[in-house]
């Protein structure tokens, strides 16, 4: 089946992806953390680099952070996609994703689809599907609406309740946005973002309590 709205190269796209009957896939620090991994590794197609399960313990019997080990191994032209803003949460998650090459988001997204249900099912003595469908993608036609898009995705944790602040929630690229440090630099968005960190967060916390509140009536955007 075609998509409805094809995946073109030099354009952003919003990607989201649920788990089946909304089961609960992240549930700790370990998962979160190695599905931000995942975005890192998978970004880049390199026939050198081994699989994502060896690569990240060779990072770690090396004695090196992740991202140090995986920048000595990559080039720029290995690079299949630009991350410009990502949230995970515990059922689903967003992507805001700049294609690259073509095929490139197809082949990041099956790529992290596939390794985090092994990881997770073989955790959780689990068989089956993980994923509810294919990801969902929706194309970003305007800076105006990828600011809006990115305000939208860091405040999902609000609007469903789970903090107060999009800044305690540590697995999304508001705290790049904002600049504090969550332990990770993924995303590259200041090209395409014209506003400065501290007017970000006035631009995102102006939003809070009507997204919440809109939340409640109905769905938003591909929720």
């Amino acid at each position: 089946m075609k998509r409805k709205h094809p995946l073109k190269t030099g354009y952003v796209h919003h990607i989201v992806n649920r788990s089946i009957a909304k089961y609960e896939i992240f549930n700790s620090t370990d998962d979160y953390e190695r599905m931000l991994l995942m975005l890192l590794f998978f970004s880049f197609k390199n026939s050198k680099l081994p699989k994502f399960s060896k690569f990240i313990s060779s990072a770690s019997v090396e004695n090196k952070g992740f991202e140090k080990t995986l920048s000595e191994k990559i080039n720029e032209e290995d690079r299949l996609v630009q991350i410009i803003a990502y949230c995970i949460m515990p059922t689903h998650f967003h992507f805001v994703l700049k294609q690259l090459k073509d095929g490139g988001i197809s082949y990041f997204m099956r790529n992290i689809s596939n390794s985090y249900s092994h990881y997770f099912n073989n955790k959780n003595n689990r068989k089956g599907r993980l994923w509810q469908n294919r990801f969902k993608n929706v194309p970003v036609e305007s800076d105006s609406q990828l600011l809006h898009l990115t305000r939208y995705i860091h405040l999902n944790p609000v609007t469903v309740g789970l903090i107060e602040d999009p800044k305690d929630w540590k697995y999304s690229s508001y705290h790049e946005y904002i600049q504090t440090d969550n332990g990770h630099s993924i995303c590259e968005f200041k090209n395409l973002i014209d506003l400065s960190p501290k007017k970000y967060e006035e631009f995102v916390m102006a939003r809070k309590e009507y997204q919440r509140k809109l939340a409640k009536i109905k769905n938003i955007v591909l929720e």
